[in-house]
């Protein structure tokens, strides 16, 4: 499934990339990502369930219009145990004609025990392809200043649970306010994750939220569903999303 991530500081708003989400069999209990994804980590098999969903991600991605951004979720135990999932990654998406730039790496993280060194090492590997690092979940779990300090990405996530109805309740604006000041000193970019209403799109953007993610502009589509919009748009930005922010 593909869920766009948009950039509302144009008029209209433009397509900034679409983030690869993977779910399990459909008529499944895993057809639920959090189903599926807490039974990857109970199994300790982050690493290859993390290649199987890139592979099955680019492969479709091939098939979307145009050249978009693509972002794709890896846990962070996955580059410090495996230091080949760099050089797999260049393979899939060479083989489905996407360029290693166009990727965005949302590192997912639920281990504390982490070995610090060999993490960095794989983000450096992944840097020198010109894969850009986004911290998903910013404010929940391990996605703690430790991760960012270490991490240092391109992009700061800010989970929904952050966002619902932030806009007239302090405390929730205060950790907003305070994500997106950090992202400025390190020179990232927020994104604002579960954006649902107009009135919450309008608060962020006051705040200088420019990347906005959420069902107000769609929810997860398949690549049938994605191409079917996306066909008539030179750059792949289905025009009844790019409507919505005008």
């Amino acid at each position: 499934m593909f869920q766009p991530i948009m950039r509302t500081s144009t008029t209209p708003a433009s397509l900034h990339a679409y983030e690869c989400l993977s779910r399990g069999p459909a008529r499944t209990n895993l057809e639920q990502a959090d189903v599926l994804f807490e039974y990857v980590r109970r199994k300790r098999i982050e690493a290859p369930a993390d290649r199987a969903c890139v592979t099955a991600a680019l492969q479709t991605a091939s098939a979307i219009p145009g050249s978009p951004g693509l972002s794709v979720n890896v846990h962070a135990i996955t580059l410090a145990t495996d230091p080949d999932f760099s050089k797999m990654l260049a393979h899939v998406a060479g083989a489905s004609g996407i360029a290693t730039g166009r990727l965005t790496v949302e590192i997912v993280e639920h281990s504390p025990a982490l070995d610090t060194s060999a993490f960095l090492r794989g983000l450096e590997r992944l840097r020198a392809l010109d894969i850009s690092i986004a911290l998903d979940d910013v404010g929940l779990g391990e996605s703690n200043y430790k991760m960012i300090l270490d991490a240092d990405p391109d992009y700061l996530k800010i989970d929904r649970y952050f966002i619902s109805h932030w806009e007239t309740e302090p405390r929730r604006r205060a950790i907003v306010e305070s994500i997106v000041d950090l992202a400025r000193r390190f020179g990232a970019e927020a994104i604002a994750e579960g954006v649902e209403r107009p009135e919450e799109l309008e608060a962020l953007r006051g705040l200088g939220i420019d990347l906005i993610q959420g069902y107000l502009f769609s929810k997860p589509m398949s690549i049938a569903s994605l191409q079917e919009k996306a066909s008539d748009a030179p750059d792949g930005t289905p025009p009844d999303l790019a409507s919505t922010a005008r």
